[in-house]
């Protein structure tokens, strides 16, 4: 039984696991044809973006606050008003995020869920058309 009192960091694995994650996402959003349009967004080298969304996502599932330590709040909708993000950008990053996650297999899928759902809640916060 999974300990209620973790956070979703803990519950998904650790650092290890978040990793898994981020590095997933990119791969998904560099190769697959629903996430071209998020795809032309990012740089050429994706390092950097997937290095920030990993420590965004670690400070966020109640891990290591590491994207806050090195860069301050991050001002998610702020940071991405340069950005035309509308309907079809925010289901191209679920999609991404959403294969991912179910491609680690969980087992808590009281967990699956709820990250989901707050995924798609700061996703849908994202758009700015």
């Amino acid at each position: 039984m999974v300990n209620s009192e973790q956070t979703p960091y803990q519950r998904l694995g650790g650092e290890a696991a978040v990793r898994r994650l981020v590095v997933r996402f990119y791969g998904l959003m560099a190769t697959v044809p629903e996430a071209q349009v998020i795809r032309a967004m990012h740089p050429a080298d994706l390092s950097g973006s997937s290095d920030k969304l990993f420590k965004f996502l670690s400070g966020w599932l109640g891990g290591p606050p590491l994207y806050v330590q090195e860069y301050g709040h991050p001002f998610l909708r702020a940071r991405h008003l340069p950005f035309v993000i509308g309907e079809a950008e925010r289901d191209a990053w679920m999609f991404c995020m959403t294969t991912a996650l179910d491609e680690m297999g969980l087992e808590d899928e009281l967990l699956t869920q709820h990250l989901l759902q707050s995924l798609r809640g700061v996703a849908d916060h994202m758009r700015n058309q």
